[in-house]
């Protein structure tokens, strides 16, 4: 009872009234260099306004001596240099060392439809299983993004049954990518009880765009972001994580959110 306990107040500091503002930061793991990832630090210090930064192990110990926004260990990577297991999201770390370090929580990362699906399953099951057993919030960032991925042609079931397979494993909070409209989205977030975060992808320097997407995520049961290049390759971090922080939390529509940038 008491890990359950403390899970859910660690849930309460991350997702203050249920809904999130949260920056990927772990890109540079994977290929690098990455614009935006080149100074940690002052990364970090622009990131104010944000509800966490989700981070591979070793930026989570140098953050931590910062003061910032919570910490989220991602503890499975690939490279782009992997050849056919580019995709392939290996366990790099445990629960109880991401605390060590100064996580509040941990993620990794399912690639639904991947050659290499099995090994990804069984790696977050692990994850799962420890943080169950020491009240520690697991995020699942899960994508349908492999080769073998069985829609009839519709990609919002890929996203749906990436979501639901986080949740029936055990996480707490999923990522997953937007499928482009309010009712398609609904689809996704009717599958779970468990809160639905949306990536971001590449940033095209559309703010208004990317605010509009957001708000739409959230009046269709989304509960906020986790977003990366959005945020961290933009012109103006800070602008842009208020501005994202005031459209999930304060219910500011993305047009004034935009011009309070400016």
């Amino acid at each position: 009872m008491s890990a359950n306990l403390s899970k859910q107040a660690l849930l309460n500091e991350l997702l203050p009234n249920g809904r999130g503002v949260w920056i990927p930061v772990d890109h540079g793991a994977s290929q690098f260099p990455s614009s935006g990832l080149e100074n940690m630090t002052d990364l970090y210090s622009k990131l104010g306004a944000v509800d966490a930064v989700v981070a591979q192990k070793g930026v989570v110990s140098h953050l931590s001596t910062f003061t910032g926004p919570p910490l989220i260990a991602h503890l499975s990577v690939s490279t782009v240099h992997g050849g056919e297991h580019s995709d392939n999201k290996v366990l790099v770390g445990s629960v109880e060392e991401a605390v060590a370090r100064g996580a509040l929580a941990v993620s990794a990362q399912v690639n639904l439809g991947s050659i290499h699906e099995n090994e990804m399953i069984t790696r977050m099951g692990e994850l799962s299983r420890q943080c169950h057993l020491q009240g520690i919030p697991l995020l699942g960032m899960m994508y349908a993004r492999g080769p073998n991925l069985q829609t009839d042609g519709d990609p919002t079931l890929g996203i749906a049954h990436a979501v639901r397979l986080g949740w029936e494993l055990g996480c707490d909070v999923v990522k997953t990518s937007w499928t482009g409209s309010m009712e398609t989205f609904e689809i996704v977030t009717s599958g779970v009880p468990i809160p639905v975060l949306i990536a971001g992808g590449e940033s095209d320097g559309d703010v208004v765009g990317l605010l509009k997407m957001v708000k739409q995520s959230i009046l269709a049961g989304g509960a906020g972001i986790c977003m990366g290049r959005q945020v961290f390759a933009s012109n103006d971090v800070a602008g842009l994580a208020k501005a994202l922080h005031q459209v999930v939390h304060a219910g500011i529509g993305p047009l004034d959110a935009a011009e309070k940038m400016r």
